[in-house]
């Protein structure tokens, strides 16, 4: 960076470049609206939509749709959990990583495991790592796949 006018031809050059940018987007924008049946007025530098409007009933129908979503109350009281296998060995002989996800604020926890840990062995992982910190969930979801 040059303080002063050392810089004003590097900045005219990129302001030209920035309005001929805005230009393609611009004809872009205005041709997807054109297909959508939106009419758009353009008067100089401004623009507004004339014929913008909404079907009657579609907020009633969102809403009803929306009623169905199942979104959970409380961060860690939905979980989800998968296992990644295949990884090589670390100096503790762990060679997979448990990975358990609060599906409400997306956080996770990466357990470093063993494959051949028993259910019982994974249980008692399950309530020092997770059920400690977040107590016990109400839902889990776990895609073993084969």
């Amino acid at each position: 960076y040059h303080p002063g006018k050392a810089n004003v031809a590097a900045d005219a050059l990129s302001r030209k470049l920035g309005m001929i940018a805005g230009l393609k987007v611009e004809e872009e924008i205005i041709r997807d609206l054109e297909r959508l049946g939106i009419e758009l007025y353009v008067s100089g530098q401004h623009g507004y939509w004339a014929s913008l409007r909404i079907k009657p009933g579609l907020i009633s129908r969102i809403k009803e749709a929306q009623k169905e979503d199942n979104i959970p109350v409380w961060k860690w009281d939905e979980i989800s959990m998968d296992f990644v296998t295949g990884l090589p060995q670390t100096q503790r002989r762990h060679d997979a990583i448990w990975v358990v996800v609060d599906r409400l604020t997306k956080s996770a926890h990466f357990l470093p495991i063993r494959k051949d840990y028993s259910v019982s062995g994974l249980a008692e992982i399950f309530q020092q790592e997770i059920v400690r910190l977040h107590g016990t969930p109400s839902a889990i979801v776990l895609d073993r796949d084969p």
